[in-house]
């Protein structure tokens, strides 16, 4: 039994140096440096194991003995892509179909788990190397647990930062409109005073939070004025506890915030994102600006599925969209740190990824700079900085190839036809692949 047991580690140990050593080439007609903007054509890139070891023009390249050769020579080869702001155990919920209530309280977590593999597999194949997973709503630990199956090699996925169970306050999350004396579940942890809050924070990071996630603002309508108002949620204080007790774990805080108090409060306290931040006055973006804020604006998952017009809902639902433009622009002109959100799972994980591209550069943000925001800054944000979301020596090995130049169409990065991730092929639909 010890020699068997002995056995199976040896080979086990052989199939991890094999993976390790492994050799493959890609030789990028045209390779995008999204640092400083710029293609470079004919190049070769020499990845070993799970990171890149080299590039160098093609021209003058060897090409290592054994190692598998992948031709791109149209298109444009660039970084993996980064989304900071989704939702893996969501699904878009319909209302016709019960909409976030039966997610909660008809679909099972093995149910939920399942789907949330499918949405996992998504995001891979559309360039998506790495998610920023903003809670489970309701399924708990459960992105932890996904995240480890991905790690693991038992599903294909990106590689995930998860902030599991999100934080609120009583009055604060869904579900709600139920009979008062029935105790519902509810959709975030729920806490009230500072040591709640603290505590929350505390039970989060030990069951394996990369990020802790507030809810600064709950429900929203139109004041008095037609303004947008947003309903507050935990204090200053609260927030305050819970960000000293992440960043003593060396993790950030995320916020969702539409505006007013619960925005001020959320910048107040310390928070390390702004989530969707949809009204933004000048006030706040010069905060944000001075705490380093980060701004995740997450701009299309709000131009779509509005209620009536006749409605409240839908008269908020404008609002909000009319609003969230200026705001974006008010940032990106002042120079806030911004990342590329999609909200995904908030929306159906059948919409387009991408889609939030075209909505950043036809508000005013330049193409390469959209790009930027799911590569380089997401990967500061992350403290991942020259690991991801570049095409460098000592990075890890997540490519992506699109058709065309993104650069002068940006609707390019919508078809996506060669995915690498941890050195690993995982979709190639290059025509001339070897």
């Amino acid at each position: 039994m010890r020699r068997l047991l002995f056995l199976c580690i040896c080979l086990s140990m052989a199939v991890a140096q094999n993976a390790a050593d492994k050799v493959t080439v890609i030789k990028a007609g045209n390779l995008l440096d999204v640092k400083s903007g710029e293609i470079r054509h004919n190049q070769v890139i020499v990845v070993r194991g799970s990171k890149i070891e080299s590039i160098s023009d093609g021209s003058a390249k060897r090409m290592p003995a054994g190692a598998t050769v992948i031709d791109i020579p149209r298109g444009t080869v660039l970084p993996g892509l980064i989304d900071s702001h989704t939702h893996i155990f969501l699904q878009g919920e319909d209302p016709a179909q019960g909409g976030y209530d039966a997610n909660i309280l008809q679909q099972g977590i093995a149910l939920r788990a399942a789907r949330a593999t499918v949405s996992v597999r998504r995001a891979l194949e559309q360039g998506f190397t790495s998610l920023r997973d903003l809670e489970t709503e309701g399924a708990g630990y459960g992105d932890v647990e996904i995240k480890q199956a991905i790690d693991a090699g038992y599903i294909p996925g990106p590689r995930l930062f998860v902030a599991t169970r999100a934080i609120s306050t009583t009055g604060g999350y869904n579900l709600e409109g139920y009979a008062p004396e029935l105790n519902m579940p509810k959709g975030a942890q729920i806490v009230d005073g500072p040591v709640e809050a603290r505590k929350a924070a505390r039970e989060q990071l030990e069951h394996g939070a990369d990020w802790i996630k507030v809810y600064m603002t709950h429900r929203s309508w139109l004041g008095k004025n037609g303004e947008l108002v947003s309903q507050p949620t935990l204090t200053v204080e609260e927030l305050k506890a819970v960000v000293d007790e992440a960043h003593g774990w060396q993790r950030k805080v995320a916020c969702h915030a539409y505006s007013g108090i619960g925005l001020r409060r959320a910048l107040d306290g310390g928070c390390d994102s702004i989530e969707h931040g949809l009204d933004l006055d000048d006030a706040a973006v010069a905060q944000m600006l001075k705490q380093g804020t980060w701004y995740c604006p997450t701009l299309a998952a709000y131009y779509m599925d509005w209620a009536p017009e006749t409605t409240a809902a839908g008269q908020r639902d404008r609002k909000r969209a009319s609003v969230h433009g200026p705001s974006f622009q008010r940032a990106m002109k002042a120079g806030v740190k911004i990342v590329f959100g999609t909200d995904i799972g908030g929306i159906p994980w059948s919409e387009p990824m991408a889609q939030e591209f075209p909505r950043m550069t036809e508000l005013g943000m330049s193409p390469i700079e959209a790009i930027r925001s799911a590569t380089v800054r997401p990967a500061e944000m992350l403290d991942r900085q020259g690991e991801l979301g570049v095409i460098a020596p000592g990075a890890l090995a997540d490519l992506i190839a699109v058709d065309g130049d993104p650069r002068a169409d940006i609707h390019a990065l919508a078809n996506v036809q060669f995915v690498m991730k941890d050195g690993s092929v995982f979709k190639n639909e290059i025509r001339s692949a070897k």
